[in-house]
């Protein structure tokens, strides 16, 4: 019975992964978003010391997710790949030059405002591609005869660009409430009124990704709007207001942590509301999770060392975030 039910199990491992990078990393690329609005190069220093110990341990969650998605979902892989190479690329080299300019811009004053450009700039090239790559998934990849049968633009639509926009302004709003969080003093400030118009804009962008979803595939609007599922249609908005009321008033009165959290809400119930969409496809509109998985000995295996390497993980990165707890002083790096 429990052999039943692995390629669902394994669906939830892969999903966790992808949310906690997308939460971990996706503050970490809205400071580079963030880089342009720093008023000197003091500001910019102190933006990326608040990030330093722990931004490339971040992305270990994107290396699980898809190194996951390739050992037990291959189907899965083998048909998302060729209809997403171009965003996926773009998105890998972009992390790489902008893993790079955050090391280099550190060990030169002359090329120091080339590599802040690099940072910036990878930072809005990796989050517009994965928009851009979430948006094509939703809007559904062709698939015949178990291989992809798309052209090689069909990621490329006004609704792909709307979600890479709209994971850009998400990602600022991270940044800016983390920054918000871990530093102090005008800067502070400044980013705490950052923060304010780019939630507005993050509403407004769920809003009105949520309105056009349901006319990519009759069946999200389906599971959104007949009874019961029409259940989550209510709910999940009202949590998504619930909580930019709550990061709205914490903003207001100059709270740090709450603002945060809510931050990290809106891409939760944003999260949760694509997976009500999706499941139970794993590439919509027509390959499902069991379809997709690979053999039940092949899960198991796989399993095993995940269940422990996942604690690991966490364990780690808990530690790391704890060790580094605290606000960033610019004259002394972190405390």
């Amino acid at each position: 019975m429990f052999g039943l039910d692995l390629s669902f199990i394994w669906a939830g491992i892969i999903a966790f992964a992808v949310l906690v990078y997308v939460i971990l990393d996706g503050f970490d690329l809205g400071i580079g978003i963030l880089f342009p609005f720093a008023h000197d190069e003091g500001e910019r220093d102190v933006m990326m010391n608040s990030v330093a110990p722990v931004w490339d341990g971040n992305e270990t969650w994107l290396v699980l997710g898809g190194g996951g998605l390739f050992a037990v979902f291959p189907l899965a892989y083998a048909v998302v790949m060729p209809a997403l190479y171009a965003p996926i690329i773009v998105m890998l080299l972009a992390l790489i030059f902008r893993g790079v300019a955050f090391e280099y811009r550190w060990r030169t004053r002359r090329w120091k405002r080339v590599w802040d450009f690099g940072f910036f700039g990878g930072s809005v090239a990796a989050a517009l591609a994965q928009g851009v790559a979430l948006g094509a998934l939703v809007q559904g990849i062709a698939v015949q005869d178990r291989a992809y049968a798309g052209g090689w633009w069909d990621w490329l639509t006004a609704f792909s660009l709307l979600t890479g926009v709209a994971l850009l302004i998400g990602y600022a709003l991270l940044g800016a409430t983390w920054l918000n969080l871990k530093l102090q003093g005008r800067i502070q400030q400044h980013m705490r009124a950052l923060a304010r118009p780019a939630a507005l804009a993050t509403l407004a962008m769920l809003g009105l990704v949520s309105i056009l979803t349901p006319l990519q595939d009759p069946t999200y609007a389906a599971r959104w709007f007949r009874w019961p599922s029409a259940l989550y249609s209510v709910a999940v908005p009202a949590l998504v207001l619930a909580t930019a009321w709550r990061l709205w008033r914490g903003l207001g009165r100059g709270e740090e942590l709450a603002p945060f959290l809510c931050a990290l809400g809106l891409f939760v119930w944003a999260y949760i509301g694509i997976g009500i969409s999706f499941y139970p496809m794993i590439v919509p509109p027509s390959l499902g999770i069991a379809e997709a998985a690979a053999p039940d000995e092949s899960l198991r295996f796989a399993l095993v060392g995940t269940a422990v390497l996942i604690p690991i993980i966490l364990a780690y990165t808990a530690y790391a975030y704890w060790v580094f707890r605290g606000k960033i002083r610019p004259e002394e790096g972190y405390h």
